[in-house]
């Protein structure tokens, strides 16, 4: 203690030490939030083809999925806020796929995993959706047939960036807007 400066009344010859000034953060609660959320995605995967075995291998032990916060898959939409659809989408399931998209807690993002959900791939054909933003609003497209694991965590690194900053879903877009968002505020990876 004697190399800790002292302060007191000279005239008593009290002397006390001085305490270190503490940490002190500062920010904003919607900052707080958004980091918070941008580090514990909770994805439901919805997955029809190939894309969904690359799905599988991202949040297996090789590519650990839990170092960045997703690893909490979760079956129900009720529990979840990240869509990953991979795969091909058929007219007939679109139903479904908007129905569970509706029913996933706000705020809510998709991933379009691969070109069968983006625009349909080489299924030209009368039966397939030609890219899922015909029926839900897509935050970030990853590219590639199948595409890597490494392009599925770099989307989802690419969405936490866009949470993080605060940029609202592309839901949220769409609903504080009269219009149609289109693809422009998307994010295409690749």
């Amino acid at each position: 203690m004697a190399d800790a400066p002292v302060t007191g009344d000279p005239r008593s010859g009290t002397a006390a030490p001085v305490e270190a000034p503490k940490s002190v953060f500062t920010s904003s609660l919607d900052k707080m939030v958004a980091w918070a959320r941008s580090g514990s995605l909770w994805p439901l995967p919805f997955g029809t083809a190939c894309c969904a075995i690359e799905f599988m291998s991202v949040v297996s032990s090789h590519y650990d999925l839990a170092r960045f916060g997703a690893e909490v898959v979760r079956f129900s939409p009720r529990q979840s806020d990240m869509m990953i659809v991979a795969g091909t989408v058929v007219d007939k399931q679109a139903p479904v796929l908007k129905l569970i998209y509706e029913q996933m807690t706000e705020p809510k993002w998709v991933i379009s995993m691969g070109v069968c959900a983006s625009s349909g791939g080489f299924y030209r054909a009368y039966h397939v959706m030609q890219g899922i933003d015909e029926i839900v609003p897509v935050d970030v497209y990853v590219p590639g047939c199948p595409p890597t694991p490494e392009g599925l965590i770099y989307a989802i690194l690419k969405l936490q960036e866009k949470i993080e900053r605060g940029e609202p879903s592309r839901y949220q877009a769409a609903a504080g807007s009269a219009g149609d968002p289109g693809r422009r505020s998307a994010v295409e990876v690749g």
